[in-house]
């Protein structure tokens, strides 16, 4: 047995051209699932990140009895399972929930596991003094820095406690100081977290019995790209000249229609990003939640690997 399964967070099938979307580029999803089998009447279970996980491992819908939580002591995990099988288990994700309290004891289930950091609000890198922060900005990209749009998200939830927001603005803050350190494509959370995934294909080609779990928080927000990939889209950035704004509020977007409008090129910019990363190697699974870099040096170093694909929700 030798598997490859790929997850990318938040992926929506309407932004997929094998689903009929003619405008996002992205090419290598296409030609993934020219060579696939895609799954059409497949529908996702337990909508939010950890939930979806506990689905995965278990096989088992969580959300009948339950929301967000961990693995529970006494789930059956297929990783696991097939960890007691013989079958070394693996996994390489950026996905920073796996990390946090409520969350934990999933990537457990793994014989190994790799984190990458910097996704969204990790609490990575340790500065006191305050991030750069472009001056006009809009959604979660601005609560740190500007009061009124704190307010304002405050006055949209107001369920939620002092603690909770105050929580939510040193996540945004925290966001603009990781960004700081992944100025290039190739420092970035999504990049390092398929070369990691390519690193244990690599040393492990010749061996029977494994299987690699990458997964990448993209394209979930915040929508971070560097230009190269808004540059596919210059009907839009050409003519933008709106905020700087790739991180929504969950709240309604009727009053902001340009922001709506430009959020959504921002997300096409993102899933252009995960296509590049496909590039022409194809995963044995491949799924999608709330869906790399798989070089062709892949394909060229190991063509004694044949690999079936079967696209997910």
């Amino acid at each position: 047995m030798k598997a490859i399964v790929v997850m990318f967070d938040t992926l929506s099938r309407h932004y997929l051209p094998p689903y009929g979307n003619d405008w996002v580029h992205a090419p290598n999803f296409q030609r993934l699932a020219d060579r696939a089998v895609t799954f059409d009447t497949s529908y996702v279970c337990s909508m939010p990140c950890m939930p979806a996980r506990r689905d995965y491992h278990t096989g088992r819908p969580n959300f009948l009895h339950r929301s967000w939580g961990p693995l529970e002591p006494f789930d059956d995990s297929m990783p696991r399972m097939l960890s007691e099988a013989g079958v070394h288990t693996h996994i390489a994700t950026d996905h920073n929930h796996y990390f946090e309290d409520g969350g934990l004891t999933y990537h457990t289930q793994f014989t190994t596991w790799e984190y990458i950091r910097g996704q969204e609000g990790d609490p990575w890198k340790g500065e006191l003094d305050e991030p750069s922060i472009p001056e006009n900005v809009f959604g979660k990209n601005a609560i740190h820095s500007d009061p009124d749009q704190f307010a304002f998200y405050r006055s949209v939830f107001p369920e939620e406690s002092d603690a909770a927001m105050d929580r939510l603005r040193f996540l945004a803050r925290q966001d603009w100081v990781n960004r700081g350190h992944m100025m290039t494509e190739a420092s970035q959370s999504q990049t390092l977290t398929f070369d990691a995934g390519l690193e244990f294909i690599g040393k492990n080609a010749a061996h029977d019995n494994w299987m690699v779990h990458i997964e990448t928080f993209d394209p979930h927000e915040p929508f971070f790209t560097h230009d190269y990939y808004k540059a596919l889209y210059p009907d839009h950035y050409d003519t933008y000249d709106g905020p700087m704004f790739d991180w929504p509020w969950y709240g309604r977007t009727g009053n902001h229609p340009m922001e709506a409008e430009h959020l959504r090129f921002e997300y096409a910019a993102l899933v252009s990003m995960c296509d590049a990363h496909l590039r022409v190697t194809c995963p044995e699974a491949f799924a999608a939640e709330h869906m790399p870099r798989y070089g062709a040096r892949f394909v060229e170093r190991h063509p004694e690997i044949r690999i079936d694909v079967s696209p997910g929700h």
